[in-house]
């Protein structure tokens, strides 16, 4: 297997696949997670093509937009990448990665730990943080026509992780049923010490949304 050859066939796979797909989840996500993944790879001692792969697959039939399975993104990986001659101890490590990094309301136990996973979960998560992630977590909320905040609908931080994937709710309250609580759950100090940096961007986002709601500013 020629790495700069499958890296290349998986973007242009990717592109394809996710070509109509809602845009925070689009080829312009992948591609983000994937720079921001090998930003942090540099500082860890990884196998680099597992760390690509995984960037570039995390997210290529994500179950919220395919009725809650959560098995088509890891078989439509698995199923490409043998169709390259991809070896099997690569494709396992990347579909154990696709499996395991979600969020899935924060009370989801990983089955499955290594470096790779470490950053790449990272990297995803950096990309629901700071300017980006306030934007594709409003263009989520109106692509399923959710309110934007209703103070009388109080965020719950206590959701299992069905009631977090069939969640409702205002998108205001994704801020504190997941947005805010990520910057403690990064596993890398790269990651940490980005994710610190775009946390403070959103809660100055906040307050500034809290002043306009109420008049204030």
């Amino acid at each position: 297997m020629n790495n700069t050859d499958i890296i290349s066939k998986t973007i242009t796979f990717v592109k394809e696949k996710l070509k109509n797909a809602e845009g925070g989840h689009d080829w312009f996500h992948i591609e983000r997670v994937y720079k921001n993944a090998l930003s942090i790879a540099k500082h860890e001692v990884c196998n680099e093509t597992v760390v690509k792969l995984g960037a570039l697959l995390h997210d290529i039939a994500d179950s919220k937009f395919n009725n809650g399975d959560e098995a088509i993104g890891p078989e439509t990986a698995r199923a490409f990448l043998e169709s390259e001659g991809v070896e099997e101890e690569i494709v396992s490590h990347v579909i154990k990665i696709i499996e395991n990094i979600s969020y899935k309301g924060g009370n989801f136990e990983k089955k499955f730990s290594s470096v790779e996973l470490d950053i790449v979960q990272d990297a995803d998560r950096l990309d629901a943080l700071g300017a980006i992630g306030i934007a594709r977590t409003f263009n989520y909320g109106g692509f399923k026509n959710r309110a934007l905040y209703d103070p009388n609908i109080a965020p719950n931080l206590k959701m299992t992780k069905e009631e977090y994937k069939n969640s409702e709710s205002p998108t205001f309250n994704h801020f504190y049923e997941k947005l805010l609580l990520l910057k403690d759950k990064m596993n890398t100090p790269t990651g940490k010490q980005i994710a610190l940096e775009r946390h403070r961007f959103m809660e100055t986002f906040i307050a500034q949304f809290y002043a306009e709601w109420d008049g204030e500013k």
